[in-house]
């Protein structure tokens, strides 16, 4: 097994009927046939002509077009059209917001004093790395070269120094990405809490937070950041959101990324979706929404419901269809989301290291789900959160970039491996994930939406 990865009709003519529909006609109640003029009889039949000609073309438009739709025994499975099932579709799914308990207003909020009293170590990361000995080909990697042995220490919740990104290689080596403005690092730096998303490859269009229910508290105290690329930013511009002096577009501070450090897209999303605490190095919370999203609620109520009134240091959604991951990869390779050999040689590797099947009778189970809705995540930055959020970052660098896959099997090893350390997660109800946003699809072709939305 390839474990070490790092690596898309003309119509006949018929003279005898007309001939005979002529005779016909030409014949009255006696049988007598009256001799008309020759102009009149030729007319008559180019009339005649002329009309059944039309009635065949039309007949023939009406069957290419709405042919199909007849209910024609296998006509559907000829033309190879999955027959609709009205039956199924009577009983789809319908996944629909539910109430969130948050309290009255910002106002009423107090940070509890223990709400950061989690288990306790320390944490550094790896931040160069030297030409690996015996490797001629060796080329710096943004989630460095980490070994097997070293993969396998990483779990441990204890001092150490781990991979964690943002490694780069020896000196004169060039930049292995994710390169920011010095000037969007000083603000990064400042912040104590944070909302971030990112736009990658003009993949979608931008969705600014409805001001009118964030309060001012937090408009004045908490960060807003949306990475995107240098082409994504050009071309939301010319859709109306062209930045302010100061760098915002709303209450997004955009922060532009250069040298993007992975050909996937996707892949690159992970970095500001995983490792908010090595960009915001100051920041005790953080918030990611994906950028499908509308944010519609204010991120301090956010704070208080997920993690202080839950005691926990972490929250995220379960799925709202999958709970197994088993069903995760099938879903996976049946959409083609991603190369299938690469997820199996990453699922086969799972199993070999003690990945089971989720079961929902199972007392024991200590989630609700082991398939996420990773599109909103609420952390604390303790030290165990951003353990967990590095460890996930690496299997996303190491295997693919399908991130649902990897969820259960890096918080399952990391509770194994360390027992009477916990990491207290809190696995909410996707329908409250629904509650917190508006919805939309990724970008596809056709208008953008309102620049003033």
């Amino acid at each position: 097994m390839a474990l070490y990865r790092h690596n898309s009709e003309s119509l006949p003519e018929r003279r005898d009927f007309y001939g005979a529909v002529i005779r016909s006609c030409d014949r009255n109640e006696n049988g007598l046939r009256f001799r008309r003029g020759r102009k009149f009889g030729r007319v008559t039949k180019r009339r005649l002509s002329a009309w059944t000609f039309l009635l065949a073309l039309m007949s023939l438009i009406y069957f290419s077009v709405f042919g199909m739709k007849l209910p024609f025994h296998g006509s559907h499975y000829r033309l190879g059209l999955e027959v609709p099932n009205k039956q199924k579709s009577k009983h789809r799914k319908q996944h629909i917001p539910c109430e969130v308990g948050f309290v009255e207003s910002v106002d009423d909020i107090v940070e509890p004093k223990d709400a950061m009293n989690f288990t306790q170590f320390s944490i550094g990361y790896i931040n160069k790395e030297e030409k690996l000995y015996g490797h001629d080909t060796y080329e710096p990697r943004f989630g460095g070269h980490q070994t097997l042995k070293e993969r396998e220490n990483s779990f441990y919740a204890r001092n150490q120094t781990l991979h964690c990104g943002f490694v780069k290689g020896p000196k004169g080596s060039p930049s292995t990405g994710f390169d920011v403005h010095e000037n969007d690092r000083k603000y990064m730096s400042t912040c104590r809490i944070v909302v971030s998303s990112c736009i990658f490859g003009s993949s979608d269009f931008m969705r600014r937070p409805t001001k009118k229910k964030i309060s001012e508290y937090s408009q004045k105290n908490v960060c807003f950041a949306m990475f995107m690329d240098e082409l994504t930013m050009t071309k939301l511009s010319l859709e109306g959101h062209v930045a302010d002096d100061d760098g915002y577009v709303g209450l997004w501070k955009i922060v532009v990324v250069r040298n993007l450090p992975y050909r996937d897209m996707r892949k690159t999303g992970k970095v500001p979706k995983f490792l908010s605490h090595r960009l915001f190095p100051s920041a005790r919370y953080s918030i990611w929404i994906d950028s499908k999203m509308r944010l519609n609620t204010d991120p301090m109520l956010i704070l208080e419901y997920f993690l202080w009134r839950k005691g926990a240091e972490y929250a995220i959604s379960n799925h709202y269809d999958r709970h197994c991951v088993w069903e995760e990869v099938l879903q996976n390779k049946r959409l083609n989301k991603y190369n299938h050999r690469a997820i199996d040689e990453q699922f086969q590797f799972y199993q070999s290291d003690g990945l089971t099947k989720f079961n929902a009778s199972d007392e024991s189970t200590p989630l609700p789900s082991y398939v996420p809705e990773g599109s909103f995540i609420v952390r604390a930055h303790t030290p165990m959160s951003n353990l967990f959020s590095c460890l996930w970052f690496n299997e996303v660098d190491r295997f693919t970039s399908r991130d649902q896959l990897s969820f259960a099997y890096t918080f399952l090893k990391l509770r194994r491996t360390n027992p009477g350390r916990p990491f207290i997660l809190n696995m909410f109800k996707d329908c409250e994930r629904r509650a917190l946003v508006k919805l939309f699809h990724h970008r596809a072709d056709g208008q953008p939406p309102p620049a003033s939305l």
